[in-house]
């Protein structure tokens, strides 16, 4: 299975989340290529469209590894496990958190302006991705969502690996996937269009959604 673009990879996934419609659900697009892929889903089965704005902080030395995140609310996670596995110093830590907060809040800016994020608490979230490779990215937007108190967690893709699907499976309520090749080699290999989108394309979507 092949994608054509961002669009079609949601509309298709959103036909798998069609059971979700009498829930009203909350979709969330994580940018930036999750946002068209999110757009598309809350198109088939309704809803609210908004974002969720996460930075990972990385181990500088393994930006894969996660030590931790936030969130646009002032939301944090941090592994402990992980920043003893490591010997990150804590003042290291802080570095990273200010150079991610200050990404964060450029985002922010650039997204969201003077809109406020809707409320998750009570609701039914899906969180949207165009594909998990290593699942990283997905697994603290999993963790800071959480923080705000949702009825329940739904992580849905297009392509995904199979070691990412069994890592978001630990953190999500649900996880919805049309495509876990044997071997994925990269979230990019399964769309023909998977251009990097600019900060303008995430705001149009969310304008026009508005």
């Amino acid at each position: 299975m092949v994608y054509s673009d961002r669009a079609a990879a949601g509309r298709a996934l959103g036909k798998r989340l069609s059971y979700l419609h009498a829930s009203n659900p909350l979709v969330l697009g994580l940018p930036r290529g999750g946002v068209p892929v999110a757009a598309a889903v809350r198109e088939v089965i309704g809803g609210d469209l908004d974002i969720l704005l996460v930075r990972k902080l990385g181990v500088p030395w393994q930006p894969e590894l996660a030590v931790g995140a936030i969130g646009e609310d002032g939301g944090r996670v941090i592994n402990a496990d992980v920043l003893a596995h490591t010997g990150l110093p804590r003042e290291r830590l802080a570095d990273i958190e200010a150079v991610e907060r200050a990404e964060l809040e450029r985002r922010r800016v650039a997204w969201r302006g003077d809109t406020e994020p809707i409320a998750l608490g009570g609701r039914t979230v899906v969180i949207v991705d165009d594909g998990m490779a290593t699942g990283a990215t997905v697994l603290v937007a999993c963790r800071v969502a959480r923080l705000r108190m949702p009825k329940q967690i739904i992580v849905a893709v297009p392509v995904a690996s199979a070691e990412a699907m069994d890592r978001i499976a630990l953190e999500a309520d649900e996880v919805v996937c049309p495509l876990v090749p044997p071997s994925l080699g990269g979230v990019g290999n399964a769309y023909r269009d998977f251009h990097q989108l600019a900060d303008h394309e995430v705001t149009d979507l969310l304008r026009a959604d508005a």
